[in-house]
């Protein structure tokens, strides 16, 4: 069509790279950022539970009583579950129709894992502290 931009998107829609639902790569950055933020935590996590197999209760409660792994610890089940939030977002995005449904199911999943969250840290603090 000779050079006629046949978008729907504004020019400042372009330039931000928004979509139709004006979060644009967000999205998609936060899924690769913390998938690869996930790499070393997982690393560090299973080798920390290969290392303690035959260790105690008493071991264990230490071990997370240290800052560093309680703080890592913190980090990798946030990142984890923020990661996992994420990904369901885009698959119910994709496999759900109604409009009605995928918001209920979009405010269980936030709900759900905002949850398991604050219980997952003030676990970790609790042993920690």
């Amino acid at each position: 069509m000779g050079g006629v931009d046949m978008s729907l998107r504004t020019p400042l829609g372009k330039v931000r790279g928004l979509g139709s639902a004006k979060n644009g790569t967000h999205h998609w950055w936060m899924q690769k950022v913390t998938a690869v933020a996930l790499i070393p935590l997982t690393v560090w996590f299973m080798a920390s539970m290969v290392q303690m197999t035959q260790a105690g209760f008493e071991v264990a409660v230490t071990w997370l009583s240290s800052p560093i792994p309680a703080i890592l610890m913190i980090l990798f089940v946030t990142t984890g579950l923020y990661h996992l939030k994420l990904g369901l977002q885009v698959i119910v995005e994709d496999y759900v129709h109604g409009e009605g449904l995928k918001t209920i199911i979009q405010m269980l999943i936030t709900f759900g894992c905002i949850l398991l969250a604050v219980a997952a840290v003030f676990s970790i603090l609790k042993v920690a502290i």
